[in-house]
């Protein structure tokens, strides 16, 4: 007689959410490169907006 429950746990897809996590850290990458000096100059204009410079 089996009990509901018994079996063993599901273990999930372990190398699934390693390639998951791989590619999302490669894609942020890739935006923060592309977008990295433009979000740098919007920054660096709004200081300069706030402190009259």
């Amino acid at each position: 007689m089996t009990r509901v429950g018994a079996e063993e746990p599901e273990r999930g897809d372990v190398p699934g959410w390693v390639l998951i996590t791989l590619m999302t850290a490669g894609l942020v990458a890739a935006i923060w490169a592309l977008a990295g000096p433009a979000l740098e100059g919007l920054f660096t204009d709004a200081i300069d907006s706030v402190t009259g410079g």
